[in-house]
């Protein structure tokens, strides 16, 4: 199996030693290069191509999410997940606007940080189950018609949005809304084409700035 090569910047040395650390463990992930400065990533990512970038939203001489920016304006082809002690909801939303593929805590575990590298990879996206919940806790507030209303999505869209943001994969949504894969997929197609978003992060911001969450 060939490993899935990651990008680590962190402007704290020890957290970039803890994570290759607790990464190493894992034969399918291997972390290529690791830096501490914004001005040094898209130097890396160019040089190295990286399967993934593990991302500090504060770096020291700039904003992950500049970065992430940047990295994007670019067009480098890695997958972006942002690794961060915050849980500001303002930095979700804007990493979602610019087409981030996954929001982790540094509290994760290394499974559930190893795992989402892998679901991210595969073309997935993921966001810290407490994330999750914030997003979910936010959208239950609005009325069902409201919602309709102001997206046109149905119910079972609707569900299937709230899943979207929870962060759960595609097998998870066949079991929650009793659904094949095929028609999950296919739905997914219809919220995000009723949403103009071309991946599920674009479709999360866009619910956030349409105010259904």
């Amino acid at each position: 199996m060939q490993a899935i090569n990651v990008l680590l910047v962190d402007d704290h040395p020890v957290v970039r030693q803890g994570l290759i650390s607790l990464l190493s463990q894992y034969p399918d992930i291997h972390v290529v290069a690791q830096a501490d400065r914004a001005a040094t990533v898209l130097e890396l990512a160019a040089q190295l191509r990286p399967d993934i970038i593990l991302l500090d939203v504060r770096l020291e001489d700039a904003s992950g999410l500049d970065v992430a920016r940047q990295l994007r304006s670019a067009r480098c082809a890695a997958r972006i997940i942002i690794l961060t002690s915050y849980d500001d909801e303002s930095y979700l939303l804007e990493a979602a606007r610019l087409g981030v593929d996954g929001f982790l805590l540094k509290n994760t575990s290394a499974e559930v940080l190893a795992d989402a590298i892998r679901a991210v990879h595969a073309g997935e996206q993921r966001l810290s189950p407490t994330l999750g919940s914030k997003v979910f806790g936010q959208l239950k507030a609005l009325s069902r018609s409201h919602v309709r209303s102001a997206s046109g999505l149905t119910d079972q869209e609707l569900e299937l949005l709230r899943l979207i943001a929870d962060g759960a994969s595609v097998s998870q949504m066949t079991r929650s809304l009793f659904l094949s894969e095929r028609t999950v997929k296919r739905k997914t197609k219809d919220v995000l084409a009723k949403l103009g978003a071309t991946n599920r992060a674009q479709a999360v911001a866009e619910a956030f700035r349409r105010g259904l969450f």
